[in-house]
């Protein structure tokens, strides 16, 4: 039965868009080190999934098939109680599919929260209602965001945002960076969509992101925990830049005079240090 089913799954695949092929989801293969394991892990268990669909409605066709009342037929079938090798079967074999999605996942889940053991990049990234603030631990410098700010332009639609005024994060590519990620008041979540990754941001506490850039570009990013009347305004961009380009921001940020760290003195939560405290 595998051998057909495969087949078909093959062939089908072989006729599919790169979007269907990533499982329709908002990135592609290649644009980070963890992008392909999340996509294979993806359509690997939809594909499954799809197999295991295809087998129980085949069964149900069948017996609604097979086991239909036929003309003349009067009265109730003989009634089984209990079917051993059917209640093994149904036992066993979604224990096994969970065991192997456990598996699988808790695989790549380890893989892709390792950290660095000496990363090339660090940065640190505050979420506050309703901005960002980003600094290059390394480099010595950082930028403060805002909220973002509606278009000026008369031709823009309404409720149109101002580009310039959404904070952006530079990142090298081809670099291990390790992203910190802190909150200054309240629960938020650092999404980038193409990296397929996010992660809380937890007042009192520091989460850690590692991941290597490995294709450049601009990439969409915003907070994914709902953190107040403005949270779908809390927008930011990465942008994945070679290292020069990377090293030109970095000056041009120190000529601005954006040279030191944001630190923990802008927190807004009033309650963290305390808890931060009593928990030492």
């Amino acid at each position: 039965m595998a051998i057909p089913v495969i087949a078909t799954v093959a062939l089908v695949l072989s006729g599919c868009t790169q979007q269907e092929l990533n499982g329709y989801l908002p990135s592609d293969t290649g644009i980070t080190n963890n992008t392909g394991r999340v996509i294979a892990l993806w359509n690997t268990s939809w594909i499954v999934l799809l197999v295991v669909g295809l087998i129980a409605w085949g069964l149900m066709i069948w017996a609604i098939v097979v086991y239909r009342r036929r003309k003349g037929e009067t009265g109730i079938p003989v009634q089984l109680r209990y079917n051993m090798p059917i209640e093994i079967f149904f036992t066993v074999v979604p224990l096994i599919l969970i065991i192997g999605f456990f598996f699988f996942t808790a695989r790549d889940q380890v893989a892709i929260e390792k950290r660095f053991d000496n990363p090339d990049i660090t940065i640190q990234a505050f979420g506050k209602q309703w901005a960002w603030d980003f600094n290059y631990v390394d480099q010595n410098t950082y930028t403060s965001g805002i909220q973002v700010q509606p278009s000026t332009d008369p031709k823009a639609p309404a409720g149109s945002i101002d580009p310039a005024s959404i904070p952006v994060l530079y990142l090298p590519v081809g670099k291990k960076v390790e992203i910190q990620l802190q909150s200054r008041d309240v629960i938020h979540s650092f999404w980038v969509i193409d990296f397929l990754y996010k992660k809380d941001m937890i007042p009192g506490k520091t989460n850690y992101m590692s991941v290597i850039p490995e294709r450049v570009g601009t990439y969409r990013g915003k907070c994914a925990e709902l953190c107040g009347e403005y949270h779908s305004q809390m927008l930011f961009s990465v942008k994945v830049v070679e290292q020069a380009e990377f090293d030109a921001y970095m000056q041009h940020l120190r000529d601005e005079g954006f040279s030191g760290q944001l630190g923990t003195q802008y927190d807004r939560n009033t309650k963290k240090a305390a808890v931060v405290a009593e928990s030492k």
